[in-house]
C-alpha cells in the first residue's frame, strides 16, 4: 500500500514541485495586488490549496496523454505510468479526484469564480494533448498557468477582472511560454525523434531570441501593471531582480545543452519569488523619501 501510495505521489510529481512554484507565484501576485497586500487567509488557502491540487491533476493527465511517449524519452521513461507501475486507469482516476477536491474548494467561492473555474479545468485537461495538434502547446500551458489571476481578482472583489488583472494576465502568459521553451530545449532532440510539437523545435534557431523577447514583454506588461496599480519602489526593485535573473538564464541557454536548458527552467523560480517579494514588501513597507 505504502509503495501504491509512493507511486500516486511520483505521479502528480509531489517530488518536483517546481510546477507547483511557477503556478502559485501569479497567483499570489493577483491575490496581492486584487486586495491591496491584504489578502484574506481564507482566500489565500484555497488558492494555495487550488494550486497543489489542479497542478497534480494536471501531472496524472498529463501522464495518461504521454503513456505511449513517455517511455521512449531519457527523462520521463521512468516514470510510473510509462515504468508499468500504476495503470491508466489509475491515474485517470487520481486526476479526477483531484479535479473533484478542487471543486470542492471552488464551491466556498462567489458565482464569478466558480464560473471561471470551469475554464481552469478545461485547461488543464486539454493541454496535454495539445502537443500533438499545434506547435505552440507552451501558449496553452501559459493561458492554464495564469487563468489564477482572474479567478483571484473575482474572488477578492466580487466583480469581473479589470484590465489590471488581464495586463497581468498577459505577463504570465509571456512569462510561461519563455520558461516553458526552456524547458521544451531541453527535451528537443526526443521530441522530434518522437514527432510530438513544442515552441522549441518550432521556433527552431531563434528559440534564444524569442525567449528573450518574451523575458522582456514580461518585464514591459509588469511595469504596466506597476504602474495601473500604482506601486512603488519596492516592486520596481523586485523587476530589477527578477530581470537579473532572465539574464542568467540566457547565460545557461547560450548553448542549447540539455542540463543547462532544465536549470534555466528551474531558475524561473526565482525570478517569480523576487517580483513576489517585491511586491508584497511594497504594500507592507512605506515608501522610502
Amino acid at each position: 500500500m505504502m509503495q501504491r501510495l509512493k507511486y500516486y505521489a511520483q505521479l502528480v510529481r509531489l517530488d518536483r514541485p517546481i510546477g507547483i512554484y511557477l503556478l502559485l507565484w501569479p497567483t499570489l501576485w493577483a491575490l496581492w495586488i486584487a486586495a491591496e497586500g491584504h489578502p484574506s487567509l481564507s482566500l489565500v488557502l484555497i488558492f494555495v490549496l487550488g494550486v497543489v491540487l489542479m497542478r497534480s491533476a494536471g501531472c496524472a493527465i498529463n501522464d495518461y496523454a504521454d503513456r505511449d511517449i513517455d517511455p521512449h524519452v531519457e527523462r520521463t521513461r521512468n516514470r510510473p505510468l510509462a515504468a508499468g507501475h500504476i495503470s491508466a486507469r489509475e491515474a485517470l482516476l487520481v486526476c479526477g479526484v483531484l479535479c473533484l477536491t478542487a471543486f470542492i474548494l471552488v464551491l466556498q467561492l462567489n458565482t464569478k469564480t466558480l464560473i471561471l473555474s470551469l475554464g481552469a479545468v478545461f485547461l488543464a485537461l486539454t493541454y496535454p494533448f495539445m502537443k500533438r495538434i499545434h506547435s505552440l502547446p507552451q501558449a496553452h500551458l501559459g493561458v492554464a498557468f495564469a487563468w489564477g489571476i482572474p479567478m483571484a481578482f473575482t474572488a477578492t472583489t466580487d466583480e469581473w477582472p479589470p484590465l489590471l488583472a488581464w495586463v497581468l494576465f498577459a505577463a504570465s502568459l509571456c512569462w510561461t511560454v519563455a520558461y516553458d521553451t526552456m524547458y521544451a530545449m531541453s527535451d528537443r532532440e526526443d521530441d522530434v525523434k518522437i514527432g510530438v510539437k513544442s515552441s522549441a523545435i518550432f521556433f527552431g534557431h531563434y528559440d534564444k531570441l524569442v525567449i528573450g523577447i518574451l523575458q522582456i514583454l514580461t518585464l514591459a506588461l509588469l511595469i504596466w501593471v506597476g504602474q495601473l496599480a500604482e506601486l512603488g519602489v519596492f516592486y520596481y526593485g523586485g523587476l530589477v531582480v527578477a530581470a537579473g535573473f532572465a539574464l542568467y538564464e540566457q547565460y545557461l541557454i547560450r548553448k542549447r545543452e540539455r542540463l543547462p536548458c532544465f536549470q534555466a527552467f528551474l531558475n524561473n523560480n526565482w525570478f517569480g519569488l523576487a517580483v513576489f517579494l517585491g511586491l508584497s514588501l511594497d504594500y507592507l513597507l512605506p515608501a522610502p523619501l
